[in-house]
């Protein structure tokens, strides 16, 4: 109901589709006089409406309602699942598509899908090849100009974005804004499975895999499969032998970061964890739960073969490949394969005629640890063997 007649003529053209009112510069049509009055302001570039506090002009008084929110910190829209607060009804909008996973913009030529028009746009370049913004320093192009300059900080080392809590800095802001997450501990996307929360939408596909078992990298050596593509270049380095990180104090070569901090220790003596049983110190916790085993006896991992029984995943791993003849390290020289490193290691003396192992009494050099042994006993006089028959 309407208390005017003429309100509701004005209402009656949203039915009718009457657009009475034309714009004489570019002819767009208008049910009302007002609304073509606003448009005006496109050609004539008026602004009206004014900031108090930067001054900034608008056309519309609703944009500087909107605009007024960036320094009131007004955030009047709240997403229903994760409580997160948006400054305009547009943006929770595009925020709950990370909830519903919903992705209503298509490729017309490959099909895929994206989640904003903007992603969309970009990927639509893939397929126009379209590079137009090139590096001065390595030649790589780029689609977009703000690609190049965020490029260009890998080369000059800028890292505009600073987290005021830890202080690190990113020269990405996309890079800062996940950083943030773990101080605020947000955790916007949900695996709609297990309801588990992550920080970002990479740490949620990964966690899907968990769901669907899904392996989906191959070692091409070995034939081994991975849930992550990093796993599997990790994997690859027991293949290459490759070391990427080096300890500062004593040179030693390490595949993983991991696997360096805990050679660390070894240079700084801190071992935290202690054996109530025989007061044995040990570096890592895990390390004392396996060490507890041989007060225990406790044998958790059985083989499905031979039924032996380890106190050590690792053991029984090496174990397995006996019976399944898997020999995942290889001799770069003559190629002959071996079950564990330290039979490679010990295998590579033969190519390098290296003897580490040194007799203290002769001077006597020796390939292996167990010929020394066998060695000392001349300078000993043990004789661990016994005849049976001539007793």
């Amino acid at each position: 109901m309407f208390t005017r007649n003429a309100t509701l003529k004005v209402h009656m053209r949203i039915h009718t589709g009457e657009k009475p009112f034309k714009c004489e510069v570019c002819e767009k049509m208008f049910t009302q006089i007002g609304s073509l009055q606003i448009h005006m302001r496109i050609h004539t570039g008026e602004k009206p409406f004014k900031c108090e506090v930067c001054e900034k002009l608008f056309t519309l008084n609703h944009d500087l309602k909107v605009h007024m929110r960036r320094h009131t910190g007004e955030k009047p829209f709240k997403c229903e699942v994760c409580e997160k607060m948006y400054a305009q009804k547009r943006y929770l909008k595009m925020h709950m598509i990370v909830h519903t996973g919903e992705k209503p913009f298509k490729c017309e030529v490959c099909e895929k899908m994206y989640t904003q028009n903007r992603d969309l746009k970009m990927h639509m370049i893939v397929h126009t090849e379209e590079n137009s913004f090139k590096c001065e320093v390595c030649e790589e192009m780029f689609t977009h100009n703000h690609h190049l300059k965020e490029h260009m900080r890998r080369h000059t080392g800028e890292k505009p974005f600073e987290c005021e809590v830890c202080e690190k800095m990113f020269y990405q802001k996309h890079f800062f804004k996940v950083h943030m997450r773990r101080h605020t501990g947000e955790k916007p996307f949900k695996c709609k499975v297990c309801e588990k929360m992550f920080t970002q939408t990479s740490s949620l596909k990964t966690h899907m895999i968990i769901h669907t078992g899904e392996k989906p990298f191959k070692c091409e050596v070995c034939e081994k499969m991975f849930i992550q593509y990093h796993d599997l270049k990790v994997h690859m380095r027991r293949h290459t032998g490759e070391k990427p990180f080096k300890c500062e104090v004593c040179e030693k070569m390490y595949a993983q970061n991991r696997d360096l901090k805990m050679h660390m220790i070894v240079h700084t003596g801190e071992k935290s964890f202690k054996c109530e049983v025989c007061e044995e110190m040990f570096t890592r916790n895990h390390h004392l739960k396996e060490h507890m085993r041989r007060h225990t006896g406790e044998k958790p991992f059985k083989c499905k073969v031979c039924k032996k029984m380890f106190y050590q995943k690792h053991y029984i791993k090496v174990h397995m490949r006996r019976h399944t003849g898997e020999k995942p390290f290889k001799c770069k020289v003559c190629e002959k394969m071996f079950t564990q490193t330290s039979s490679l290691k010990r295998h590579m003396i033969i190519h390098t005629r290296e003897k580490p192992f040194k007799c203290e009494v002769c001077e006597k050099m020796f390939t292996q640890n167990r010929d020394l042994k066998v060695h000392m006993r001349r300078h000993t006089g043990e004789k661990r063997f016994e005849c049976e028959v001539s007793l």
